[in-house]
């Protein structure tokens, strides 16, 4: 039986850990900062649980993360008791934090150094994908380390791709948020808009989803926008961490992100009005006053 450690038991964490375990089969040990959060998952899935990263990935062939940010993922990993220093020669290190490229081709060249695998391997999908198994996940490494982990990660996933070396997974997530940053401003423009005008926004919705202006925002968030309801979802801290991350990139490469830059702005006035863990469609709420 193929063994795994699992790091971090966030809202996308709890049910990735458990679909490898209930649908993949894989004897999944899982460390995370609360252990009580650990330990509901255990006696939720059957699992066990460890005290520490490294006492989690002692022996296992894989280990998978999901935590917070750069910092984070660097405690697990190379912290006093990180995971590297444990795990066993050949073993590979999948990374599902969204996190900064730098990092990333950091951690590969740590891992290489190692005689471990690494896979870096952002998701798309939300809270929703993680809990459906229906993830997008977006890969970077070497084509041997990521052959030998797609088979598990598939248990999670929609698709999983490969697109290039080290760092190139969390340069595709930075694609996705920069996509989605513009896309959630426009619906929420759009709406406002319409109900400004005094339209039935839901009946609207029903038409346009159909057509050019569709989108899985549109489809999974108008309601919630139209009634006002933002206690769901993918936190407005979060797409700024993100979005830090992206424009931190863009002033690496060169690229231009005018609408991204604006779009983080138009969070910062969210969190200013106390709605840092509401959903992303907030962005409307600055809209209505």
């Amino acid at each position: 039986m193929v063994k795994a450690a699992w790091l971090g038991l966030g809202v996308m964490g709890y049910p990735m850990a458990g679909h490898l375990k209930t649908r993949g089969g894989v004897a999944v040990t899982v460390y995370n900062r609360t252990p009580a959060r650990a330990a509901q998952w255990a006696a939720q899935h059957g699992g066990a649980t460890a005290a520490s990263p490294a006492a989690a990935a002692a022996g296992m062939d894989f280990v998978f993360a999901c935590v917070g940010n750069d910092d984070d993922l660097r405690a697990v990993t190379l912290g006093p008791e990180g995971c590297f220093a444990a795990m066993k020669p050949g073993a590979v290190f999948v990374d599902h934090t969204t996190a900064s490229a730098t990092v990333a081709r950091a951690l590969k060249a740590e891992a290489a150094a190692r005689g471990l695998g690494f896979v870096d391997a952002p998701v798309s999908g939300g809270q929703a994908g993680a809990e459906n198994g229906v993830l997008s996940v977006m890969c970077g490494g070497d084509a041997a380390d990521y052959e030998r982990a797609a088979p598990l990660i598939a248990h999670y996933a929609r698709i999983c791709r490969l697109l290039g070396p080290a760092g190139a997974g969390q340069l595709a997530k930075m694609t996705n948020q920069i996509a989605i940053a513009g896309v959630v401003q426009g619906l929420s423009e759009a709406i406002a808009f319409g109900e400004r005008a005094g339209l039935d926004m839901a009946a609207v919705i029903e038409v346009i989803s159909k057509g050019a202006a569709g989108s899985w925002q549109m489809d999974n968030r108008h309601r919630t926008m139209i009634d006002g309801k933002f206690n769901h979802g993918f936190a407005a801290d979060w797409m700024r961490k993100d979005l830090a991350i992206c424009l931190d990139e863009a002033r690496r490469n060169g690229a231009r992100l005018p609408v991204a830059a604006l779009v983080d702005q138009f969070y910062a006035e969210v969190q200013a009005r106390g709605g840092r863990r509401w959903d992303t469609s907030s962005l409307i709420t600055l809209l209505r006053d």
